[in-house]
């Protein structure tokens, strides 16, 4: 006599500490089954992303519940709420254990997924994902396509540093910055406007317009950081006649025991372009951690493969390429 397999179940808001715990050790073993020698995520990250939803979206988490109490797989959406990315959503998360692989667990979250995109007039999802890998394959099997491939990169911080004792001076008329978590209040508007420079930064959407970045926008994103468990640390350079953020640096420490930290967004606006502000504002906030964050070793990023003054920039600060990926795309 057969048995069916469980019904695929959201998860319940907030979850509790034994389903978190159940989510992340589905999420960390498939990790470790799938990309050996990357740092999985820590358990403070996990417990952020499933009781904290970013601003202006809602969440959807679906398990797969295994027979030994845990979960045989995972699954999570983002859903923008503002009215023009209403046709959007991004597939955060689909993991299943390696040992419930084969019998259609991941299948399931998907018909679960899809169906409820489907509910809510989505009519676009992305993902971000590794190429060549399972993840490739079960996606492009559903009609993704790679809409932008990109790699990532990562960088021996200690090692870099010590590469590059000094950082770069620079150009007359510029002077560097640097704040832990959200923008003080000087810099908020000129900040926000740095922001809505990434307009033109290639995204593999092009259905989908830019985010309006305004200074409670960038607060926001900040504090979601903070209130998921994690540490976000900025570097700025200011051009010092007008007040304006001309280039910046975001990195985020998501979990307090990692040792690999990410690097976020880097940006230089258009008009200070070609003056090597990029390098120099990383350069900038690589000094800052060994008193910011002692333990850390690692810094992880990913870059466009056609983003070559972005690639040039962090080959000349240590980089080296880890693994390529892709941001991938399908309609429904």
């Amino acid at each position: 006599m057969s048995t069916s397999a469980p019904p695929v179940t959201p998860l319940a808001t907030p979850p509790t500490d034994t389903a978190v715990d159940a989510w992340h050790a589905t999420v960390r073993e498939a990790h470790l089954h799938d990309l050996p020698g990357v740092p999985p995520p820590g358990r403070a990250d996990s417990a952020g992303r499933l009781g904290v939803p970013a601003a202006r979206t809602r969440t959807l988490h679906l398990t797969a519940p295994g027979a030994d109490g845990g979960f045989d797989g995972v699954a999570s959406l983002v859903l923008p709420t503002d009215d023009a990315d209403r046709h959007t959503a991004h597939l955060d998360t689909l993991a299943v254990r390696p040992a419930a692989r084969g019998h259609g667990t991941g299948h399931r979250l998907w018909e679960a997924l899809r169906a409820a995109l489907l509910a809510d007039g989505r009519t676009s999802l992305s993902a971000l994902l590794e190429s060549g890998g399972a993840g490739e394959r079960f996606a492009r099997a559903r009609g993704f396509d790679n809409a932008l491939p990109l790699a990532w990169y990562v960088q021996d911080l200690r090692g870099a540093l010590a590469a590059q004792p000094q950082a770069p001076a620079l150009p007359p008329g510029y002077t560097h910055a640097h704040w832990t978590g959200t923008v003080p209040d000087a810099h908020a508007e000129p900040f926000a406007e740095a922001h809505r420079a990434m307009a033109d930064a290639p995204s593999g959407d092009p259905g989908t317009p830019a985010p309006a970045w305004d200074a409670d926008r960038v607060r926001a994103a900040a504090r979601l950081v903070e209130e998921r468990g994690g540490r976000l640390l900025t570097a700025a350079v200011l051009h010092t006649d007008t007040g304006e953020v001309a280039a910046y640096t975001e990195l985020v420490l998501r979990d307090p025991a990692d040792t690999r930290a990410l690097q976020y967004d880097t940006v230089v606006t258009p008009r200070h372009r070609g003056r090597g502000l990029g390098r120099a504002v990383k350069r900038h906030l690589m000094g800052l951690l060994p008193e910011a964050l002692p333990s850390l070793r690692e810094i992880a990023t990913t870059v466009a493969d056609d983003n070559a003054p972005m690639r040039a920039v962090n080959a000349a600060l240590g980089y080296r390429p880890e693994r390529p990926a892709g941001y991938f795309r399908t309609t429904l």
